[in-house]
């Protein structure tokens, strides 16, 4: 890294560690006060959590992003059930509060608890986008999930912040992956179908619509759907686009742009879910091989590739590992949770002086029994 880096940039790398050090002070001084903590946190250092019980004050020992390996790995079963008040903290006790559920095709969701930070993260990545291909009060279309998931506020906030308004179709991804675990093909191609058909009687009823958010399968569906009609998603109007959901490969993201885009559209590829927000990338490039490398939203969280089996080795730039993720915010306190992706580390860059990670997939540990629906 140091031969690869110029002076300019090692110096933001440095700026951007201490400030983020300089984050985790606050967040742990604010989620382990007992004035405004979160219980959850504030019983592991009780020694009353019976899920986790701390050996150490973290206000005196957590002096840095580095000293959250203390804390050892967060689990993925601490969010599954139980009274989710816990993950409320104290010093929001008495404001409304939003749950988000994530996962739950079989068995109990995730959940996350919001009261500004999905607003907060969308609002932030609102100024990654170009305003040439997502102009300013245009109206957006919603192609993705409805129900209990933050997207859809998140990204009917995104629209109202830029001045839009958000025209959402209804769909449940729970029950596509429910119909294909039991090898209902067809029911699952036609709910598909219906979900394209939502939309397209949105495009086509003159609300002027310019911008849209997609998941990288509905996308496509739409786009050749809209072929089959002798149209396009640029002769609709469309002229940004925010994707995210599944793997986005290369040869995807190159057949995406050059045969079903097509020039006058931009494409914001982004990785994210309920527990992080959005890791924002630029639109891949032709000479770039459509790579796509991506910056988590440091430092309300961060993106660590690590060793695949040592979690706390976090590895060489260029090599796999499984994705360690960490939420810092008022809200979340998630210290060194390792995602169900894995991907590459790549070296920060000027506009993210932080690592980002490219070729993110299923990890691999999970990949065989994972099913992707309609993301």
């Amino acid at each position: 890294m140091q031969n690869a880096l110029d002076s300019s940039l090692k110096e933001r790398v440095a700026a951007a560690q201490e400030a983020l050090d300089a984050h985790v002070r606050e967040i742990v001084a604010w989620h382990f006060n007992p004035q405004t903590g979160t219980p959850f946190w504030l019983d592991a250092l009780a020694g009353t959590n019976p899920h986790l019980k701390l050996d150490f004050d973290p206000r005196k020992e957590i002096q840095g992003f580095a000293d959250l390996c203390k804390f050892g790995f967060f689990q993925d079963e601490w969010l599954r059930g139980g009274s989710v008040r816990r993950w409320v903290p104290r010093a929001y006790q008495n404001r409304p509060i939003y749950v988000f559920e994530t996962g739950g095709t079989t068995g109990i969701p995730k959940t996350r608890i919001n009261i500004e930070d999905f607003r907060i993260d969308y609002e932030q990545f609102s100024e990654t986008l170009p305003d040439r291909y997502f102009p300013k009060g245009a109206n957006w279309l919603m192609l993705g999930p409805s129900g209990p998931r933050r997207l859809r506020l998140a990204v009917e906030h995104l629209c109202q912040y830029r001045g839009g308004i958000c025209f959402c179709i209804d769909l449940d991804p729970r029950w596509v992956v429910k119909c294909l675990k039991r090898g209902w093909v067809d029911v699952a191609k036609a709910y598909m179908e219906h979900c394209i058909e939502q939309a397209l009687t949105i495009l086509e009823a003159g609300h002027d619509i310019k911008c849209m958010f997609a998941t990288p399968k509905l996308l496509e569906a739409l786009a050749l759907e809209l072929e089959k009609r002798g149209t396009t998603l640029r002769e609709m109007g469309i002229t940004g686009i925010f994707c995210g959901g599944t793997e986005m490969t290369p040869q995807w993201m190159r057949f995406t742009i050059e045969e079903l885009l097509g020039p006058g559209i931009y494409i914001a590829p982004t990785y994210g879910n309920t527990l992080m927000g959005l890791a924002v990338s630029a639109m891949p490039r032709p000479e770039d091989g459509y790579k796509i490398t991506y910056y988590a939203p440091q430092p309300r969280a961060v993106i660590q590739v690590v060793d695949f089996d040592d979690h706390n080795r976090v590895v060489d730039y260029g090599q796999e590992g499984r994705i360690l993720l960490t939420t810092l915010t008022r809200e979340f306190f998630m210290p060194r949770f390792p995602e169900r992706d894995e991907g590459v580390r790549e070296l920060p860059c000027e506009r993210f002086p932080w690592d980002g990670v490219s070729g993110v997939k299923p990890y691999r540990g999970f990949a065989a029994t994972t099913t992707v629906g309609v993301y």
